[in-house]
């Protein structure tokens, strides 16, 4: 992708388009702006996979009645300290919030919480939700696994797809105020979906270790997943340890919730399912809160202490390198490629939203 096939366009703009899009799906006001405030959020922080490319395809799915707006989670089980929720299909990011918002206050009163969430829509940026259980100053860990047409990730030794990209997430409150969470957040493929998705788009190679061919050749070529029939498919990251993790979370989050499973040829014409499990806990029932925070800073100002190998690039931690991003995308736009921005105002026409945001 070169310069002159990407816009640009600021944040506040772009956020009244999304959310004018998807209150134009159905969505109630505060779903809207749930929905479209996460998906900015993503693009903001760099996470451009799970951002506004995503939006065209949920108007494709709440048209073939594969996404339902305006839904809330319905408890399957609920103690007091662990539930599990059936999302009804609806917008992940608007489920997703009040699913956590149960488990943060479970994790409050009792000082810990497992919540189990499945069959829901996509759930966006996983992270988003270690975010919210941080400003409740929780720590979170969560692992989660999706269905969304053919499985795309292959085992290690494998040569075809056979899981998802799975996410896991474990965020940790800061340890002073003001300062910021720790933020680890990752697919358990080399690289997600949507990033080659992303690098579809724009012409543009991924990185080598990230895909196979149909024949399990090494390729940096994304149109095997888009384009090629039969499909090539992504790796795991770190070799089999990616994939034991991929493989974790497939278990954990769909086999044990009853959610959906890669494998499972049915599941795959359903759209985008997610099921996730959530572990929350309280780090005040644990002793001196205090003690905890003074040795949390301690370690992180170690870490960063190490001499950088790159003068240009300092050691970091986990959600530093999105809130360097986000502070460039706030000041200088978004930038989006030409195809997923042609995407995107097909999908606000198709809908009755004719007001664009300025680009440049």
């Amino acid at each position: 992708m070169t310069e002159a096939d990407t816009i640009h366009v600021e944040a506040q703009a772009l956020g009244d388009f999304l959310r004018a899009i998807v209150g134009a799906t159905g969505s109630s006001q505060q779903e809207a702006e749930e929905v479209s405030a996460h998906l900015l959020e993503a693009n903001l922080q760099g996470h451009d996979s799970h951002g506004i490319m995503l939006l065209p395809r949920y108007v494709q799915h709440v048209r073939e009645g594969k996404l339902h707006p305006n839904v809330t989670p319905t408890a399957v089980r609920q103690d007091p300290s662990l539930a599990l929720f059936d999302g009804n299909m609806g917008y992940g990011q608007h489920v997703g919030r009040q699913a956590m918002d149960w488990a943060i206050g479970a994790a409050r009163q009792h000082g810990h919480a497992v919540m189990g969430l499945r069959n829901v829509h996509h759930i966006g940026r996983v992270g988003t939700y270690g975010e919210q259980a941080a400003r409740a100053g929780m720590i979170s860990v969560h692992f989660v696994n999706g269905v969304s047409g053919p499985p795309s990730v292959a085992p290690f030794g494998g040569s075809d797809g056979r899981l998802s990209t799975n996410p896991v997430c474990v965020t940790i409150p800061p340890a002073t105020p003001g300062a910021q969470p720790l933020v680890l957040d990752f697919a358990t493929s080399a690289i997600a979906l949507g990033k080659c998705r992303v690098a579809f788009n724009a012409g543009r190679p991924v990185p080598e270790g990230a895909l196979v061919d149909a024949q399990g050749q090494a390729t940096t070529d994304p149109g095997v997943l888009y384009r090629d029939n039969p499909r090539g498919a992504l790796l795991s990251f770190g070799a089999h340890k990616g994939y034991g993790l991929a493989l974790v979370c497939e278990i954990l989050a769909g086999a044990l919730l009853g959610g959906a499973t890669a494998w499972r040829p049915e599941m795959r014409e359903r759209g985008i399912v997610n099921s996730w499990l959530a572990f929350v806990l309280d780090p005040a029932r644990f002793g001196d809160v205090s003690a905890f925070r003074e040795e949390l800073a301690a370690v992180i100002a170690d870490v960063k202490a190490s001499p950088a190998a790159d003068p240009d690039n300092p050691v970091l931690v986990a959600g530093e390198k999105e809130r360097i991003t986000k502070a460039k995308r706030l000041a200088g736009g978004i930038p989006v490629d030409a195809t997923t921005w042609g995407n995107l105002v097909e999908a606000a026409r198709s809908l009755g939203v004719n007001a664009m945001p300025a680009t440049r």
